[in-house]
């Protein structure tokens, strides 16, 4: 399989913000773990990470023309109101996994409502950082599944 994780704003400083919610795990740490999983697995898996909501758009319509088999996304703030990136995302056909390292349910209010969710396949929130390899499982399951049919 051929993955896209894609990190949004503020991902990459991952152990330097709020740790106490983010936990003190820095960006490579992450990158290494999702490395480790895709060497496992016997995947491909890409990492991309921009603080700029144009970018983020550009990257997943370019994973269209790839035909990425998969998508983790983590949209950061742009979870809440970036409808120029649901709607990039409701153009790919291929699974959507939205991860969010916190339980955002769980935070303040504006944090609750994911504009992205509806065009996600599913959503892991407040797992930490193995939300990324849960949600890379769960792509995975889903390609099997697809496969039986």
């Amino acid at each position: 399989m051929r993955i896209l994780v894609i990190n949004g704003p503020n991902l990459n400083f991952l152990g330097i913000r709020e740790k106490g919610i983010y936990g003190s795990k820095d960006y490579n740490y992450l990158l290494s773990i999702i490395e480790e999983k895709a060497k496992e697995t016997n995947n491909t898996i890409e990492t991309f990470q921009s603080n700029c909501e144009g970018e983020i758009i550009d990257r997943i319509q370019k994973a269209y023309f790839d035909e990425i088999d998969g998508i983790i996304i983590n949209p950061g703030a742009y979870t809440h109101y970036s409808y120029a990136i649901r709607d990039a995302l409701a153009s790919i056909t291929a699974p959507i996994i939205e991860v969010h390292i916190s339980n955002i349910h769980q935070r303040e209010e504006f944090r609750h409502k994911s504009v992205i969710a509806p065009v996600c396949t599913g959503q892991i929130a407040g797992l930490g950082l193995q939300g990324y390899l849960f949600a890379l499982d769960a792509l995975m399951r889903l390609q099997e599944n697809e496969s039986l049919r």
